[in-house]
């Protein structure tokens, strides 16, 4: 069976692009939650709450031509992966375009703006705002697709369009691909744009924080006191590798992939099942043929959503007992939905080398329906593991579960 190492690592979130950056916001307690006075127009919206991307743009970096295919989710999708084959020494190496290079990545939609042509066309008849490229930016695979067309992969691409397990999945199945030899490198991940849309969602279901006048205090994973989550966005990519070949042309490697595990609760689209979660956690530990002491850390879905937690925790605690460390980074990010997951691998990969594990922010009281855990609050926690557990579980029931291991 292949290994597959993680070569590159690149990212665009609320809080920086850069882990030097990003962990100086989780030592202070910084989040990127804030008020959006823009959506005071939407009066059916409770929340006002969301970790927006400040000044973030691609205009002036990539060729006109290119961007015309491009929504802004796209775009972060591009810039992280532009930054991940820098990391990797990928750049501008025939490899990318050789046909053993491929792409997973997902995000929950496309851009929505770009719908807006269409549904003027439906409602009124014509359309002044159609074009050729609209349904490229809306469709449902346009990070993937506009990440092939970019930087000219050749090889298999694989659409993961998941909600909040599309980014985890991108890694688990380029995980797959590699380990079962229909290529060498991955280019894995999800992204995300901020839309009012996305917060809509979520508000019609009474899930939204609408703690509008306080946004550093929320969204609160875990916390008897959460009110529900605040919607994000970003970008995060992994690229893969075989690892003789990572080695073979002398790659720094940052972690390896061993187990990915992902399976459905086949219940109810918005109610979460902790049975089957805690299956997707041991189809995991199975694939990576580790026990569930071999696990230091788990890195949460936690999105402060009073079922998701319990659901959550009481299959972590299943299957790993009530002293495992455990935190969510959404406090800190907001949910950013389809990049949520490769979001959290990436970070998990740079805390688990440093052995520094930043805690779940805006957490104080742990409700005491979530199972026991050790969940890590207040203050970092320093800690030297070898494997770490990255879950993310989704809308329709779709539960992923990655587990990482320190090279």
């Amino acid at each position: 069976m292949r290994r597959v190492v993680v070569t590159g690592m690149g990212g665009v979130t609320a809080l920086g692009e850069d882990w030097p950056s990003i962990r100086a916001h989780f030592a202070a307690g910084r989040t990127g939650i804030r008020f959006m006075p823009e959506w005071d127009r939407f009066s059916g919206i409770n929340t006002r709450l969301a970790a927006p991307i400040a000044n973030f743009s691609v205009e002036h970096r990539y060729p006109r031509k290119k961007l015309r295919t491009m929504g802004r989710v796209s775009c972060l999708a591009v810039y992280a992966t532009e930054r991940a084959l820098a990391d990797a020494g990928l750049i501008d190496d025939p490899v990318v375009r050789g046909g053993r290079t491929g792409v997973a990545y997902g995000s929950s939609f496309g851009s929505p703006d770009a719908v807006l042509g269409f549904y003027e066309l439906k409602m009124h008849g014509a359309s002044k705002h159609l074009n050729a490229t609209n349904y490229i930016q809306m469709m449902s695979h346009t990070a993937v697709v506009n990440i092939g067309l970019f930087f000219g992969v050749t090889g298999r691409i694989i659409p993961t369009s998941s909600a909040c397990t599309s980014g985890s999945q991108g890694i688990g199945y380029a995980y797959e691909a590699i380990r079962w030899n229909k290529a060498d490198i991955m280019i894995a991940g999800g992204a995300e744009e901020l839309d009012i849309t996305d917060s809509a969602v979520f508000d019609t279901l009474f899930a939204t924080s609408v703690k509008n006048d306080r946004p550093e205090t929320t969204p609160r994973p875990f916390d008897r006191d959460r009110d529900g989550l605040v919607i994000g966005e970003g970008a995060g990519t992994l690229i893969l590798e075989e690892y003789e070949h990572a080695r073979a042309r002398g790659a720094r490697i940052h972690a390896e992939i061993v187990g990915f595990g992902s399976n459905s609760d086949g219940n109810h689209v918005t109610q979460p099942q902790a049975a089957t979660m805690q299956v997707a956690l041991r189809l995991a530990l199975e694939d990576a043929g580790l026990d569930p002491a071999a696990i230091g850390f788990v890195s949460g879905h936690g999105t402060a959503t009073e079922w998701g937690d319990i659901a959550e925790t009481k299959a972590t605690n299943a299957v790993f007992g009530a002293a495992m460390p455990i935190h969510s980074l959404k406090g800190f990010f907001g949910h950013s939905l389809g990049a949520c997951g490769a979001i959290e691998a990436w970070l998990s990969i740079k805390m688990m080398r440093d052995g520094w594990f930043c805690p779940t922010v805006n957490l104080a009281n742990v409700d005491e329906r979530c199972a026991p855990l050790d969940y890590v609050m207040g203050a970092p926690r320093q800690l030297e593991i070898e494997h770490l557990m990255s879950n993310n579980f989704a809308f329709g029931g779709v539960n992923t579960s990655l587990i990482l291991k320190r090279l």
